[in-house]
């Protein structure tokens, strides 16, 4: 089964118009090289539900520059229907309801803000105030040191990204603190055969491991509610990743992604509420 990154955002429309303007329903499948564990990653199903909306809104220059989405069943890769509802169309920002569903249970709800998002003059691309903290941390590629996810990687039996897409974890700096100091994860991405564009930079916002890695709580960690910003298009390029909490508490913890391009520019925003693994 094809593994690329492009193939698995393609959406086939269900009985064009019998739902009418405001629904449009899509057809689209999420195989086994997109799965974490057993289930589908979680970034992949929030790309997918970007690019419905997208798609059901059919502007030229639209892109998904918020999506907020709450997931309520973890579904096993297959195919998957995506019913799209229009909330809002607007001059410059429109808003699309997704739901994601396998047979009859509803996996992810989304609301899909589309706009343009940054744009980049020539002579002044440089925000007005940046804390971008990623460009100071991390190259903008990976060394030559730092293995992809790949047969014999020691993410391998949990990450199944592989095939569509090389990510390349920096390992040292997941394992536990031991000094009590908040994890930052790092790690590079790009898809493979093709350039990383807005649906791919909005699943890097949620593609590290868990941060309770660094309190050494491994088992599963469901999100549960995660909202990401596409704040602009990358260009061609490795995709830089730093992942971060403000704190993990034995029921609760919050992780925030930062996503940079190869130019240095932050792409996308991300923040997640998730549920402490037991042990």
């Amino acid at each position: 089964m094809a593994a690329l990154f492009t193939d698995a955002m393609t959406l086939h429309e269900l009985d064009p118009g019998a739902a009418g303007p405001a629904c449009r329903v899509f057809q689209g499948e999420l195989n086994e090289h997109w799965t974490i564990g057993p289930k589908v990653h979680g970034g992949a199903m929030v790309a997918l539900c970007a690019n419905a909306a997208r798609t059901a809104h059919g502007g030229a220059v639209v892109q998904p520059v918020a999506v907020s989405a709450n997931f309520l069943w973890a579904p096993d890769p297959g195919a998957m229907r995506l019913v799209t509802s229009m909330r809002k169309r607007g001059r410059r920002i429109s808003v699309v309801d997704v739901e994601l569903t396998q047979g009859d249970r509803t996996a992810v709800h989304a609301v899909v803000t589309l706009g343009e998002p940054e744009h980049h003059v020539a002579g002044a691309t440089a925000p007005l105030l940046s804390a971008n903290p990623v460009v100071d941390l991390m190259a903008p590629d990976p060394d030559e040191h730092v293995a992809p996810i790949g047969p014999g990687h020691a993410l391998a039996g949990l990450v199944h990204l592989g095939e569509g897409c090389d990510v390349r974890p920096l390992l040292s700096s997941m394992g536990p603190a031991g000094d009590g100091r908040p994890p930052v994860l790092q790690m590079w991405a790009r898809p493979r055969g093709v350039a990383p564009d807005p649906l791919f930079a909005l699943m890097c916002g949620d593609l590290s491991a868990p941060v309770t890695l660094a309190v050494d709580r491994t088992g599963w960690a469901p999100t549960v509610q995660l909202t990401a910003f596409l704040r602009a298009v990358p260009v061609d390029g490795w995709l830089r990743v730093i992942c971060t909490c403000v704190e993990i508490g034995h029921d609760w913890f919050d992780e925030d992604h930062i996503v940079v391009d190869q130019a240095g520019r932050l792409v996308v925003q991300s923040r997640q509420l998730a549920m402490v693994p037991a042990r």
